[in-house]
């Protein structure tokens, strides 16, 4: 287990301003408080992502809109395909487009060269809507996408919305996820004359069907009895997220990217929320069980324990192999989200493992402190972590096979670590209960090969 002397030693080596950012994991009333949702620090090179990032992440995956970057090419090809997000019908979200920003258009404005690039992929494509993002230079130069945006939406009849993401809002990328959130709400507010009829349908907040999770989640739903209405926003489309309002319940799964929009629903339209997690068998059972208890229906209840029951049994010999195989071993977390975080933690338990090291870039106090709940007093938790102090608990805390995104795989193989991907563009299905024993087979996978020990070995000998 990593020592509280362990996270104080690194606290005290890392600049001063970040020494609040990394804690040890308390019981009761002496639970420590995190410094969370700040700026990244300048100079500590973060792996958060920046604001853009976080709009593009979180509206990428809407499958028939344009995706228009207004900002220099490599902001739109940084982001290109960003999400491993699935699709059941339109591809358009598979292009990406750009305004293409050059040292003229900084110099002189590039509203002229925006308008004309809305007119010319709505003239092309007649994509039902256009999301224009701001990048850091807009922000410099001053251009007015908002009002492009209005003349644009009057001049084609269209839905052109602005994703106001300009990086120097801030250092943090929850503000990227506000700004989707809130072009979000444009899009789904019923204009004048349109009426969203009510359902007993959901709609699934921070699903984003990497390697199909949203077909998976819909199918278990489906067959305890309930409908989802649209998901925010893995294979959606736009006529279907504006049929959001019609839902009578909001499940949230990534409350990070999704907590602004589930509370403006509730706000406008009146519809509840429960928080969900569909990853790992426990938070499985336990989101389904949530549902069926919302929805009051003894029907339903005993279908869903029913099912839950089937798959639970299924799945128990391929993890009872796994455990046999990973118990004892050691793991670090460093991922994007707190829900996220929490559902490894518990997965990573059930296996038998001990995670040493928890860390998100977007967590906030009261899911630090559920996490806290989650691993053994003196667990060292780390937020908006840079590699420097990373590699550090990675070596300190013997860790044995490490989760995270694609910033973290590198270092981890540098370091001679075990990895195992959950990144935002991966292409495999870790939902549900098959989900689960697939993430044990890559944990397994991960930890136990041994070509680990040689690269450890080669390093130590220089």
């Amino acid at each position: 287990m990593a020592t509280e002397g362990t996270a104080a030693a690194a606290s005290a080596a890392c600049i001063e301003e970040r020494q609040h950012s990394i804690i040890t994991s308390r019981k009761g009333n002496a639970r420590s408080r995190i410094h969370c949702t700040d700026d990244s620090l300048a100079g500590a090179v973060s792996q958060r992502a920046c604001v853009y990032c976080g709009a593009r992440v979180v509206l990428n995956p809407v499958t028939d809109a344009v995706h228009l970057v207004h900002g220099p090419i490599g902001c739109a090809t940084y982001t290109w395909d960003i999400r491993g997000s699935l699709s059941s019908g339109p591809e358009m979200y598979r292009q990406s487009f750009s305004t293409d920003l050059r040292e003229q258009d900084i110099i002189f404005g590039g509203e002229a060269k925006l308008a004309a690039c809305i007119d010319e992929v709505v003239e092309k494509y007649r994509p039902p809507a256009v999301f224009v993002y701001s990048t850091c230079v807009v922000g410099v130069i001053g251009d007015d996408i908002v009002a492009v945006c209005r003349a644009a939406s009057e001049r084609h009849g269209t839905d052109v919305i602005p994703v106001e993401s300009t990086g120097f809002i801030s250092g943090n990328k929850v503000v990227g996820y506000r700004a989707a959130a809130e072009a979000l709400m444009r899009l789904i507010r019923p204009k004048e004359g349109e009426v969203v009829e009510p359902s007993q349908k959901v709609n699934l907040l921070g699903e984003y069907n990497l390697g199909g999770e949203k077909w998976l989640i819909e199918r278990y739903l489906r067959e305890i009895g309930v409908e989802v209405n649209v998901a925010f926003t893995g294979d959606s489309t736009v006529a279907a997220l504006k049929q959001a309002p019609g839902a009578c319940l909001n499940l949230v799964q990534c409350t990070g990217s999704m907590h602004w929009v589930a509370m403006s629903l509730e706000r406008e339209f009146g519809t509840p929320s429960l928080d969900v997690n569909f990853f790992g068998a426990e938070n499985t059972a336990e989101s389904l069980r949530r549902v069926a208890a919302f929805f009051g229906d003894e029907a339903m209840a005993a279908r869903t324990e029913a099912l839950i029951e089937r798959e639970t049994a299924r799945i128990a010999p391929f993890l009872r192999s796994y455990r046999e195989k990973l118990a004892g071993r050691r793991a670090a977390i460093y991922v994007g989200g707190a829900f996220k975080a929490v559902a490894l933690i518990r997965q990573l338990r059930e296996l038998g493992m001990e995670v040493v090291l928890a860390g998100t870039q977007t967590g906030k106090q009261e899911e630090y402190d559920r996490i806290g709940e989650l691993l053994d007093e003196g667990t060292v938790i780390i937020d908006d972590a840079n590699p420097a102090e990373i590699e550090r608990f990675l070596l300190e805390t013997g860790v044995d096979v490490m989760a995270g995104g694609v910033k973290e795989r590198v270092l981890a193989y540098k370091l001679g670590i075990g990895f195992v991907d959950h990144n935002h563009d991966r292409k495999n299905c870790l939902a549900g209960f098959d989900g689960a024993v697939r993430f044990a087979d890559e944990v397994a996978t991960a930890a136990c090969s041994p070509v680990w020990k040689h690269l450890r070995r080669a390093r130590e000998t220089g």
